[in-house]
């Protein structure tokens, strides 16, 4: 019913602003199509990679994995591939939530998505060129610290 509202939300902004200046809007549009055209490869691989997996893996080597019961092995696992990987968030979160629903726990999935967003493995090289090596190395690590601090405190709140 959300995701309804929402669309339909968005649906009466686009016909306003068509009103308004049509000429504008359809620029608009066709810039907005474009970015999702450029956007769709990511997209599209990520999903795939997650469905294969979500194939191949049943639930109770998701959850042997990545479940509540991994424990802090799971934790740092989890935020370390996270850590590692390089994908956007709007595709991190759905990959997420399968995740979770196949089987996976929170705390870990939080440390995943954390890490995701906070630090960069893979972008350091250009972030110790324009921040400093010193510089680059104590955000990121910070970062991750506070990933998996991140991590047990959402753990902690679903428990609740």
């Amino acid at each position: 019913m959300d995701t309804f509202f929402l669309y339909a939300l968005a649906a009466l902004g686009l016909g306003a602003s068509l009103l308004r200046d049509r000429t504008r809007t359809l620029a608009a549009v066709k810039k907005a199509w474009k970015a999702f055209e450029g956007i769709l490869p990511q997209l599209l691989v990520v999903l795939v990679l997650v469905a294969v997996a979500l194939a191949v893996l049943d639930t109770a080597t998701i959850s042997r994995f990545l479940g509540s019961g991994s424990g802090m092995l799971g934790v740092l696992g989890a935020s370390l591939v996270g850590a590692i990987t390089l994908i956007p968030g709007f595709v991190a979160f759905p990959a997420a939530a399968a995740l979770l629903k196949g089987g996976a726990g929170a705390t870990q999935i939080a440390a995943f998505v954390s890490s995701l967003m906070m630090v960069g493995v893979v972008t350091l090289p250009m972030e110790m060129k324009y921040f400093g090596r010193r510089a680059a190395l104590l955000r990121n690590a910070f970062a991750w610290a506070f990933s998996i601090l991140a991590a047990f405190f959402v753990g902690w709140a679903v428990s609740i």
